[in-house]
């Protein structure tokens, strides 16, 4: 039955929330929902906001809030795409489909520049980059690190050189939905708003934190008159859901939690290397995500399909030009990952 399925094609989450978000579901107090926030009248956006400031000391005015990070992207592309002539989205070859698909909703141009493949893994070429920028112009260069399907991010370092080899007409908007999962170092993100008034990081509590029913993505907002313009475009004035609010906070205080998850994870990024990686065939990509991506003879890829649709679990099989032979697993449960990985091993045998 459908109820029974294991879902690992859409890097949703497989474990339990933390006892944290547990406790803070049990303990909301429901009148609150009768009421506005009065946050506002401090000058400040949510709560949530404000526990983001303390965590990551930013300054809470350049932080903004959205109903998970597809909603600060749509706003994001939608009010730079419709500001002014340039309507030039630039992203990267291999990544999020929505992407486009915002740029589309004003009638965006969308240009793609390469995602390299290196070895065992992707990587941005940001000397290429670097070219293509300056020959296309972009009004918005979206960076997605990791990269959704690819599994490869930026470093702080690198973010920062990208950021610096733009001109400052060019929005640069950098998605992190799937930053964490390696490490939980983010104090180049202050640098970068700090020193940069053209730049955007997405966040969302839907990927690490394991959250993406409660719909809550959070950024970081470059200083300056036309982030500030965005910023009154974007940010709600009577407030956000109270209890999606409360609960983003305790989930911010599981660390613990999260990290022992992230650890099950890395075993698992382990375990396919070793296992499948060695496999004729076959080729497993390095990942700092929640998903690995594995390529596959394509001769197989209907036996896979109905031998995963046979244990009741669904992964994602690429249909994009160029990795159209790979397939993507999200990273779940110790037996979730288990029972994956020795099904591809038994076809493979076969």
């Amino acid at each position: 039955m459908e109820q029974d399925l294991n879902y690992l094609d859409r890097n949703e989450f497989n474990f339990e929330p933390s006892a944290e978000v547990e406790e803070a579901i049990r303990k909301f107090d429901i009148k609150k929902l009768a009421f506005y926030t009065r946050i506002y009248d401090q000058g400040k956006k949510s709560i949530f906001s404000v526990s983001l400031s303390e965590l990551y000391d930013i300054d809470e005015h350049q932080i903004i809030i959205g109903y998970g990070a597809e909603d600060l992207l749509k706003k994001t592309v939608h009010y730079f795409l419709t500001r002014g002539e340039n309507k030039t989205l630039l992203i990267p070859k291999f990544s999020w489909w929505y992407y486009q698909s915002i740029a589309d909703e004003v009638e965006g141009v969308t240009r793609q520049y390469p995602m390299v493949e290196d070895g065992d893994t992707f990587r941005y070429d940001l000397d290429g980059l670097q070219q293509m920028v300056s020959e296309v112009k972009p009004k918005i260069l979206l960076l997605a690190s990791p990269n959704n399907p690819t599994g490869n991010g930026l470093t702080g370092d690198e973010l920062r050189r990208v950021v610096e080899m733009v001109p400052r007409e060019t929005i640069v908007v950098v998605d992190e939905a799937y930053a964490s999962f390696v490490s939980n170092r983010a104090d180049y993100i202050k640098g970068l708003i700090e020193n940069h008034d053209n730049i955007i990081v997405c966040r969302t509590m839907s990927k690490f934190y394991g959250l993406p029913g409660l719909r809550l993505g959070y950024g970081f907002v470059g200083k300056g008159d036309e982030m500030d313009r965005f910023l009154r475009y974007a940010n709600m004035y009577l407030g956000y859901d109270r209890l999606s609010e409360e609960i983003g906070i305790a989930a911010l205080k599981s660390d613990v939690h999260y990290r022992e998850i992230a650890r099950v994870m890395d075993e698992a990024r382990q375990m396919y290397v070793s296992e499948i990686g060695s496999l004729s065939g076959f080729k497993v990509y390095r990942s700092i995500a929640n998903f690995i991506l594995i390529k596959y003879p394509t001769a197989l890829k209907e036996v896979l399909q109905a031998a995963f649709a046979d244990q009741n679990y669904k992964v994602k099989f690429m249909n994009e030009p160029d990795i159209n032979t790979h397939m993507r697993i999200t990273i779940g449960r110790r037996e979730q990952n288990r029972i994956v990985c020795d099904t591809i091993k038994r076809i493979a045998a076969q």
